[in-house]
């Protein structure tokens, strides 16, 4: 999946403008980078278009060590919802959209390790596959 592509599919899920999609895709992807392991991250990273990598990286004197940061779903929006520029009114739709996006753009066994990292509820913010979904790759 490119960058553009990944941002439309996010602001049509979210029913957000493009430039409010990758605000929000910068801010989930930031935010998933401190809540599993850097390892994790990394995996994911790499099979993510550039300009979107990045967000899950962190440099030297951010990046900690491989253990993540625990804390749960409603944390996470918190945490999405206090970046900068993001529309505290779209952070939870924007995280739903994100995920489910990313659960398309990265290979099956990626995603439900970084998903086996987070507590059970945020199962709840990822769209179910559907029949009018995409098949993912690694599928």
């Amino acid at each position: 999946m490119e960058y553009e592509e990944f941002i439309n599919t996010v602001a049509s899920r979210a029913k957000v403008s493009p430039d409010q999609a990758a605000t929000l895709t910068r801010a989930t992807l930031e935010t998933l980078g401190d809540r599993i392991s850097a390892g994790q991250a990394e995996d994911i990273a790499y099979q993510l278009p550039d300009g979107l990598d990045d967000h899950l990286r962190k440099p030297p004197p951010l990046r900690r060590e491989d253990h993540a940061r625990p804390f749960g779903l409603d944390e996470f929006v918190r945490r999405v919802a206090d970046h900068p520029a993001v529309d505290r009114a779209h952070a939870r739709a924007g995280v739903r959209a994100v995920f489910t996006t990313l659960r398309e753009a990265v290979t099956r066994d990626e995603f439900d390790d970084a998903v086996a990292q987070l507590p059970k509820e945020f199962r709840q913010v990822i769209e179910p596959v559907g029949a009018g979904d995409r098949q993912r790759r690694g599928s």
